[in-house]
């Protein structure tokens, strides 16, 4: 099933996972994956390994997903060390393990990998699939601005041009003021992009995870939630159950403004997918109503 066709109907949820790291256990993100098919996600991504390494892995755990837990699932693929060929290669596995859904991301780039010259942006990604593929494409979108572009009118831009390439769907970076994301989808409107864009959500259950993604992502950090991280950094659990209350309260508003979806990023630990999806079962099962 292709995932485009998910927002017909409701507001959609979705999980994020990653697989582990190579002296980590297989184990681990199975299990996770485990926990996270009984809270019943409308399809769950799978990144592309850390670092951006191991397309074997993801496709793997990506067809496991679909045919062994029966959840849609979407493979994350990056595209800046890779040839045509290397690609055409990758979707035509996925073709085979029965995966439709594919998230096409430029990829970090490496100072110690010189990036191959066949793909510079996402937008040719996309266009290279669509033109050798039957696949729903997933773009990425970033809220406050992506950390290479020249601001947000030119960000945008390049995002109506990563649509009109063959985008069917957009899922957001990371945010934790809903101000920005309200703001970027006025612009997506303004610009002409009318494809379903899901809301990007980490829980933040540690002050070092919150710094790691400041300076990965650049996103801002409004003063409710640095007051929280500076009076809760030293007790782990009341650290975890805060930031999962403020995912929560992040969520709540987000679909009471009738936002398309929820993508929630895992981290790979299911007791907090647990608690956030039981708090806003109820919000996010509501038909939609159609005219």
């Amino acid at each position: 099933m292709k995932t485009r066709d998910l927002f017909n109907r409701k507001t959609v949820l979705s999980f994020e996972v990653f697989p582990p790291k190579k002296t980590s256990s297989i184990d681990i993100v199975y299990n996770t994956l485990q926990e996270l098919n009984g809270l019943s996600p409308d399809f769950i991504s799978v990144t592309y390994g850390a670092g951006g390494n191991g397309s074997d892995s993801t496709i793997s755990i990506a067809a496991d997903i679909k045919n062994k837990y029966g959840v849609e699932s979407v493979a994350h693929l990056p595209c800046i060390n890779f040839t045509k060929e290397n690609i055409l290669d990758i979707i035509r596995n996925l073709e085979t393990k029965g995966i439709e859904n594919i998230l096409a991301l430029r990829g970090d780039l490496n100072p110690e990998v010189m990036p191959k010259n066949d793909f510079k942006h996402a937008s040719d990604l996309i266009a290279f699939i669509k033109e050798n593929g039957n696949f729903n494409i997933i773009g990425a979108c970033y809220p406050e601005g992506h950390m290479d572009s020249g601001g947000i009118i030119s960000d945008i831009q390049n995002l109506k041009i990563k649509v009109d390439a063959g985008t069917d769907q957009l899922i957001s970076q990371l945010f934790f003021n809903n101000s920005y994301f309200y703001s970027f989808l006025e612009r997506t409107k303004i610009a002409g992009i009318n494809v379903p864009i899901q809301a990007g959500i980490m829980p933040v259950t540690n002050k070092k995870q919150i710094e790691r993604m400041v300076t990965l992502c650049g996103v801002n950090l409004p003063e409710k939630f640095i007051k929280i991280m500076e009076k809760y950094e030293h007790n782990p659990i009341a650290m975890r159950d805060a930031g999962i209350a403020y995912a929560i309260d992040q969520i709540v508003d987000l679909i009471a403004q009738g936002i398309d979806g929820i993508h929630l990023y895992t981290m790979n630990n299911s007791y907090i997918a647990e608690k956030i999806s039981n708090a806003i079962s109820s919000l996010i099962n509501i038909e939609k109503i159609t005219a």
